[in-house]
C-alpha cells in the first residue's frame, strides 16, 4: 500500500511538472489589420491619428521601421501563415484569382504550434478559401488548416459581410461598424478560454479595408476624418486585449505582434490610409505597397523602447515564432522565412 501511495505521489508531481513546463511555454497573439499605411500610427508618424495604446505597446516593446508584407490582401495572409513567398504556396485553384485558395497541405503556424501543446484561434478575415463571401471553399477554412476555433468572415467588406462561426455560417451581412469590437469581443473570449494553457491568436481586423465602418462611440472622433476613426477605434481595442492581458496575468507571457497586411488603398483617397514617406500603396511595387508598420511586445522579452530597422518581414514570424515555442519548422518544403528571435530579444543587432 505505502508503495501504491509513494508511485502515485511520483505520478502526481510528474504530472504537476509537466503541467508547469507546458504552461510556461509563451503566448502569441498576431494583431493583423487590412489596408493600414505605414504612417497611420502616432508613433509611425500620424500627424492627424491618435493611437495611444499602440503608441504605448511600441514604448513598452520593439518598433520595425522596415518590416514587409505583400501588396494585396490575399498573398500577405497566405506569407503569412506559411512563412513562405505566395508565389511558392500551393493552391487550391487555377491560380487566375490574385487572392489565393491555399492548399491543406500547405503548414500554418497554427499546424506548426499544435504538436506542442498550443491552443490555436483565428478570427477576423480569412481570405485563404476564396475572396468573395459567397463563393469560397468550406473546406479550406481554419478549421481544416490547424485552427481549433475561429469566428470569421471569408473574405473582404467590399460590399458586405457574412460571419461563420467554426464551419458554420451564424450571421449574413453583419453591422460593419460593429466588427472591430465583437472580434475583440471574441478575442478577450478566447484567451480566457485559454489562459491555462500555451495558445496562438490570429486576430486579422477587417478594417480599415473598405467599406469603412466604425461604431457610434468613435465616429466624428478623429482629427483623422472616418479613417482615422476606424483607425482610432482599433487602437482603443487593442489596449483592450493588452491591459486584459495584465488583469488575468499573462502579460509577462505573451507575444503581441501588431501590423497591417499591405499598404493603404489609394483609389480610395481619404478612405485609403497613407504611406507617407514612402512611395506608392497597396497593389503597387513601390514601398509605400509592402511596407507596413509593426511592433513586437513581451514585456521581459523583448527590450523596451527600442526600434529595429533590420529588414523583417511576415514570412519571418512562423520560424522565429516556432523557435521561441520550442516548435519544429517544417522540413519537407522551402521556408523562406528566417528566425529572427535574436533580433526581436535585443541579442542581436
Amino acid at each position: 500500500m505505502k508503495k501504491f501511495i509513494l508511485f502515485s505521489l511520483l505520478m502526481l508531481s510528474f504530472s504537476s511538472c509537466m503541467a508547469q513546463k507546458e504552461s510556461s511555454k509563451p503566448n502569441f497573439i498576431i494583431i493583423f489589420t487590412d489596408d493600414q499605411g505605414y504612417q497611420d500610427l502616432g508613433c509611425f508618424g500620424s500627424p492627424n491619428i491618435k493611437t495611444p495604446n499602440i503608441d504605448q505597446m511600441a514604448s513598452e516593446g520593439m518598433k520595425f521601421t522596415n518590416f514587409y508584407a505583400q501588396t494585396v490582401c490575399g498573398p500577405s495572409r497566405a506569407a503569412l501563415m506559411t512563412g513562405s513567398y505566395p508565389m511558392r504556396n500551393a493552391r487550391n485553384d487555377n491560380g487566375d484569382n490574385p487572392h489565393p485558395k491555399l492548399a491543406l497541405s500547405e503548414v500554418t503556424i497554427a499546424e506548426v504550434l499544435k504538436p506542442v501543446g498550443y491552443k490555436t484561434g483565428m478570427i477576423g478575415k480569412w481570405d485563404l478559401a476564396g475572396h468573395n463571401p459567397e463563393k469560397f471553399n468550406p473546406d479550406l477554412l481554419p478549421m481544416h488548416q490547424g485552427f481549433d476555433e475561429s469566428f470569421l468572415t471569408p473574405g473582404s467588406n467590399d460590399a458586405r459581410v457574412h460571419l461563420i462561426r467554426n464551419n458554420k455560417l451564424v450571421e449574413k451581412n453583419a453591422d460593419m461598424s460593429t466588427l472591430t469590437k465583437r472580434y475583440t469581443n471574441e478575442a478577450i473570449s478566447f484567451i480566457d478560454k485559454n489562459k491555462k494553457q500555451p495558445f496562438f491568436l490570429y486576430l486579422a481586423h477587417t478594417m480599415p479595408h473598405t467599406k469603412l465602418a466604425v461604431s457610434d462611440e468613435f465616429k466624428g472622433t478623429s482629427e483623422g476624418g472616418l479613417y482615422g476613426d476606424v483607425i482610432e477605434e482599433i487602437d482603443y481595442n487593442v489596449g483592450r486585449i493588452l491591459d486584459h492581458l495584465k488583469q488575468i496575468g499573462l502579460d509577462e507571457n505573451t507575444y503581441v505582434i501588431y501590423t497591417s497586411d499591405n499598404g493603404p488603398w489609394w483609389i480610395k483617397k481619404d478612405h485609403g490610409g497613407h504611406a507617407e514617406p514612402l512611395r506608392g500603396a497597396k497593389t503597387s511595387a513601390w514601398e509605400g505597397g509592402f511596407r507596413v508598420p509593426a511592433i513586437i511586445r513581451a514585456p521581459g522579452k523583448v527590450p523596451a523602447g527600442k526600434t529595429s530597422e533590420n529588414i523583417v518581414a511576415t514570412i519571418d514570424l512562423l520560424p522565429t515564432i516556432a523557435k521561441i515555442a520550442g516548435a519544429t519548422v517544417p522540413k519537407d518544403r522551402v521556408i523562406d522565412g528566417v528566425d529572427v528571435s535574436e533580433i526581436i530579444h535585443g541579442t542581436s543587432t
